[in-house]
């Protein structure tokens, strides 16, 4: 694998200034991709919800869905 520098090649860019600099009204090159930006990703987790998380959001909804149901029940009464 190579490296390859993110620094543009002054003499390879046009509107460069000598140092890296941009004149006014001058469009600085694109920065180029850097294929080494980041580590090595070897562990992927699942996507998606895990079984107890989801499960115990449901009973708290259902809980309150109860509650207000009794509550509604017991303003008629």
């Amino acid at each position: 694998m190579t490296h390859i520098s993110p620094d543009p090649e002054p003499e390879r860019s046009t509107g460069l200034e000598p140092g890296g600099g941009v004149p006014p009204g001058e469009t600085p090159p694109a920065e180029s991709s850097l294929p080494e930006a980041g580590p090595r990703e070897t562990h992927n987790p699942t996507k998606g919800w895990a079984k107890a998380p989801l499960a115990l959001i449901l009973l708290v909804v259902a809980l309150v869905a109860v509650g207000f149901l009794a509550f509604a029940i017991a303003l008629m009464l």
